[in-house]
């Protein structure tokens, strides 16, 4: 028989080695910690938030402590016990039993294994705690909101502060002695206090001790959860498919029960105690029976026997009281109250005649003929001057400037830094890190015009007529004094990826590119962290793991590193308990260039209010084109309470106070004073280009499709629901984004639902048209102001119930069907272009509704794609409008002639007077024979063969003749013009 194989043996070397590799592993694990928050420090100070910093970081640090320090305790005092009240004589087994083997280095490194079982459970503990700071700090600076839930009577800041920490707490106990009785469990057999061997299992009395008090703990803490889980139930998602908030199954089962579980615990926790007197464990598990049965009993069976007796066949009835409930706590909870939402019944069909329709002066000479989800290509290709390192995010802004005393919005975008596009030499490290380190200028256009003025007063076609505030034109006559610019260099964006060093030079000459022609700069801003010292150097070098930052000899002692460029994450890492709109907006403010984020406060638990999860309602069909999203989290409040800036040029973050009245902000602000800059300091010129968020807005919608419904018995049966529209502009070849949610659209636009809107200011709102559920007509029209004046004020035009108002859906489908439309779509493709739908927009104007799509076309310009608008479609009381200019497009649908178009550049569409709307079959025969014969005639041109284009030529003429004979008029379908062309 072989003797037993003991443990393999180290040699010294090997135990150095060992030693110092740990040694060495712990110190790069600690140096990267110590780098990461020095770096985080010194930005902190940058940006004058280096409270917010401390503040964490004292926060995380005592939590940690108390986390690791509890568990750690409750390890060593239970291990302490147990191994202090073992047997005197232990159990002797083989000497290849592993029990045995253990139980020996136990004993014989006694103190080492303490150091080792306290660090690693008290470790692990404290790193886990790390990120519980928020709740922390929440319950020691809670505010009250003034508001009690209907159940209980307590403040609704005892659900948003105090309950979580109260659940944080008694998480971190449970963890505790749930460790602690494992630990003892394990000890005790280790060292023979707990034997399985023999005909029965034997349990010393010190180990039946412990273990019972420490169970009998375990049980007691469960009671306190069950006093806890009370409340809770008022975020009950028992009916989550209907409603959130406890419901009667709640509390007149589940409630009852907690209760009667809570004393059932406490006396099952005395039976654990009464074990330590008696030599059995039999009381204690009677006790544990009794639990287990009655968790089961009164926990679940006794609910789901009234849910399916009582409630459900009888569920309207029985869930008013609950749902009325949770209908007053959501429109509280997302700012969507009768305070904030005026309803209104609108017939969707005007009551005037058309030539009164059409001389509104609010809404129809401001409609927006440019999408910002189709231009950046084409500011891209008419603003980047060759220069291919400039670029443009995927989908531009939209935001509103006075010129010349008159309202007028604007497509707008910072013609920023694309470091991605840094190619050949310039992407070298210098280029990339020294050289090319900002934008330069703001981009605008009119976005309710289209073609550059000529000095022939004819136009460039359907291109956004677009004004440069950069180095070399910001001192032109031309710019409107509200977009005059002081600095026009933009280093801070969405498109600057890494960091940059500043303020360096070659030989005493700046290094930093402006422009071509225009000498290079040195920074002078405020912004940026000093790295012209060795040691500045030297821990940037180790983060970056960039050797050229401590040997570059164009740093020097002015430089300085920017890092964190983002408008979005500077304002995330500088107000950690926001979260962000995912679309910032660049703005001229009072003459700097100013990037503009809206900040959220939220909670997961409002009591009674709907559970949303943010990442999917605020997700659409434009959110391929977004730099960031929304995370997948559940939130039951909502508030707009904090409007940040980030100065473009030196990086300046501020934050100032929107929402005064919300608590959950007054609790931030007393967590973190001194960082929130109170709401009288929001200067007039930043307060008129703030915009109403479209993540809180598509939030909003969402619930405003159920929240609208005031009787809970409709509410239950859902009949009365609405949609959010899907985007009618998307192909179904896009898969990603096929079917998904229209987006809200910004517009400059009258008092929706004025009757007379001749003399009405327009005012810059976020819209969107809501439909019946399982249905593609109107049901409503949902607006909110952005004016300062009216900020946050919704409107909802409510349709007449009887389905008949057309929807975005239907009305898209009517331009297709169209025989004129379908015609000049025919017409208007080639192999060199292709049909590109801009946004549909809905806008009530008079008592109707007026429907204008833009219709772009993309073709290859050099190496580049970009759009340019070639048609406007116009829908009106079944009319269809269709034209290079939305004057003349307009007309046709509505009929009359409208004021002039604001750009009087635009072009104009000799045939305008087409009929619109549904052709007659000759018409439409005739209209595609014409496109036909025309295609036909430009491929015998390319052929050049002139018997096929006399032959194509005839059948043209054929095709008009027995058009206008159909259509009783002398329009004809004229081609369209090539892409760029005036129309004319």
């Amino acid at each position: 028989m072989r003797p037993p194989v003991g443990p393999p043996t180290l040699t010294r070397r090997t135990k150095i080695l060992l030693v110092v590799a740990g040694v060495l592993i712990l110190l790069t694990f600690v140096g990267n910690v110590i780098i990461n928050n020095y770096i985080d420090w010194l930005w902190f100070g940058e940006v004058g938030f280096r409270g917010v910093f401390t503040t964490v970081l004292f926060t995380q640090f005592v939590t940690a402590l108390a986390g690791g320090l509890l568990i750690a305790g409750a390890s060593l005092l239970s291990f302490w016990l147990a191994y202090r009240s073992r047997p005197v004589f232990v159990p002797v087994g083989r000497p290849d039993d592993p029990l045995v083997r253990v139980r020996s280095r136990i004993q014989e490194n006694l103190t080492l294994f303490r150091v080792l079982l306290g660090g690693a459970t008290g470790i692990a503990a404290a790193l886990l705690a790390l990120g519980d700071w928020e709740v922390v700090l929440q319950f020691l600076n809670s505010s009250p909101f003034g508001i009690k839930d209907p159940q209980f009577g307590l403040d609704v800041g005892f659900y948003a502060f105090d309950l979580p920490f109260y659940r944080y707490v008694l998480n971190w106990l449970f963890a505790a002695v749930a460790i602690a009785f494992l630990i003892a469990l394990v000890t005790h057999y280790l060292f023979g206090g707990i034997r399985l061997t023999g005909r029965s299992a034997q349990v010393s009395t010190a180990a039946r001790t412990q273990l019972a008090i420490t169970a009998g703990v375990f049980v007691l803490l469960k009671a306190a959860a069950y006093a806890l889980d009370q409340y809770q139930l008022l975020s009950s998602d028992r009916k989550a498919g209907i409603f959130y908030g406890a419901t009667y199954t709640d509390l007149n089962a589940v409630l009852p029960a907690k209760q009667i579980l809570l004393f059932i615990a406490v006396i099952c926790a005395l039976a654990f105690f009464a074990a330590v007197f008696r030599n059995n464990l039999q009381l204690p598990a009677i006790a544990t029976v009794l639990m287990v049965l009655s968790s089961i009993l009164l926990g679940a069976a006794w609910p789901a026997v009234l849910e399916q007796f009582v409630v459900t066949p009888n569920a309207q009835e029985r869930e008013a009281v609950s749902i009325q409930r949770n209908i007053d706590a959501t429109k509280a909870a997302f700012g969507i109250d009768d305070d904030r939402v005026t309803k209104q019944d609108y017939s969707g069909v005007a009551k005037v005649p058309d030539q009164t329709v059409r001389q509104d002066q609010a809404t129809l000479p401001n409609v927006r003929l440019l999408d910002p989800a189709k231009l950046s290509a084409t500011f891209t290709q008419l603003q980047q001057q060759n220069r291919k390192f400039y670029g443009y995010p995927e989908k531009l802004d939209i935001d509103r400037y006075k010129v010349g005393g008159k309202l007028q919005d604007y497509i707008v975008a910072l013609r920023e830094l694309k470091t991605s596009e840094l190619t050949g030499p310039q992407s070298d490290w210098i280029n990339r890190r020294l050289v090319y380190t900002h934008g330069d200028g703001i981009v605008v256009a009119p976005a309710n015009q289209v073609g550059v003025p000529l000095s022939d007063n004819s136009t460039s076609g359907g291109l956004p007529n677009l004004t440069a505030i950069d180095l070399a034109n910001k001192d032109n006559a031309n710019i409107p004094d509200s977009m005059r610019v002081q600095e026009t260099r933009t280093y801070y964006g969405e498109l600057i990826d890494g960091y940059s060093i500043v303020g360096g030079s070659d030989g005493g000459k700046p290094l930093e590119y402006d422009a071509d022609g225009i000498p290079r700069s040195s920074y002078k801003g405020a912004g940026g962290v000093p790295i012209g010292n060795l040691f500045n150097r030297l821990v940037f070098a180790l983060h970056y793991s960039e050797r050229n930052i401590l040997f570059n000899n164009s740093i020097n002692e002015n430089s300085k590193i920017l890092y964190e460029r983002d408008p979005r994450d500077r304002v995330q890492k500088v107000a950690p308990w926001l979260t962000t709109d995912s679309d910032p907006y660049p703005a001229v403010v009072d003459g700097r260039i100013t990037w503009i984020v809206d900040g959220y406060t939220t909670l997961a638990n409002y009591p009674y209010a709907q559970r949303v999860e943010l990442g999917e309602s605020t997700a659409d069909a434009q959110q391929a084109l977004q730099r960031s999203v929304q995370p997948d989290q559940d939130i039951s409040y909502l508030r707009n309470s904090v409007k940040a800036t980030v100065d473009a040029y030196d990086g300046t973050v501020k934050l100032y106070q929107f929402d005064d009245k919300d608590p959950v902000l007054t609790t931030w602000m007393k967590a973190f004073p001194g960082t929130v800059t109170p709401k009288a300091q929001i200067s007039p010129d930043l307060s008129a280009h703030f915009r109403y968020p479209e993540d809180q807005f598509k939030v909003q919608r969402e619930l405003l499709t159920r929240y609208h419904v005031e009787s809970t018995d409709a509410f239950y049966g859902g009949v009365s629901f609405w949609d959010v529209p899907a985007d009618p502009t998307v192909t179904p070849s896009s898969p990603a984004t096929a079917g998904a949610a229209q987006p809200p659209y910004y517009v400059l636009a009258g008092p929706p639902g004025a009757g007379d809107t001749t003399a009405a200011q327009a005012s810059f709102q976020l819209t969107t048209p809501l439909v019946f559920r399982g249905r593609d007509n109107m049901a409503a029209y949902v607006s909110v102001d952005s004016d300062p004046a009216n900020y946050g004020k919704f409107t909802v035009l409510q349709l007449p119930p009887d389905g008949r108002t057309f929807g975005p859906r239907n009305v898209h489908d009517a331009f297709n069907n169209n025989g004129t439309v379908s015609s000049g779509l025919t017409l208007l493709r080639n192999q060199n272009t292709a049909i590109d739908y801009g946004n549909l927009l809905t806008l009530p104007v008079a008592g109707g509704l007026v429907y204008v799509e833009p219709l772009f076309l993309e073709r290859a310009g050099g190496t580049t794609t970009y759009a340019q608008l070639a048609r406007v479609l116009v829908y009106y009381n079944g009319r269809v409008g269709f034209s290079p200019s939305v004057k003349d497009a307009l007309d046709a649908a509505i009929g009359g002639s409208g004021p002039a178009p604001a750009n009087p550049g635009q072009p104009t569409n000799p045939g305008a007077g087409t009929p619109t709307g549904p052709l007659t079959a000759e018409a439409a025969t005739a209209a595609t024979d014409f496109a036909r014969a025309y295609d036909q005639f430009k491929q015998a041109q390319k052929n050049n063969d002139y018997a096929a284009q006399s032959t194509a030529l005839q059948a043209m003429d054929a095709a008009v003749a027995r058009f206008q004979k159909a259509t009783g008029g002398t329009a004809a379908p004229a081609p369209a013009p090539p892409p760029g062309g005036t129309g004319n």
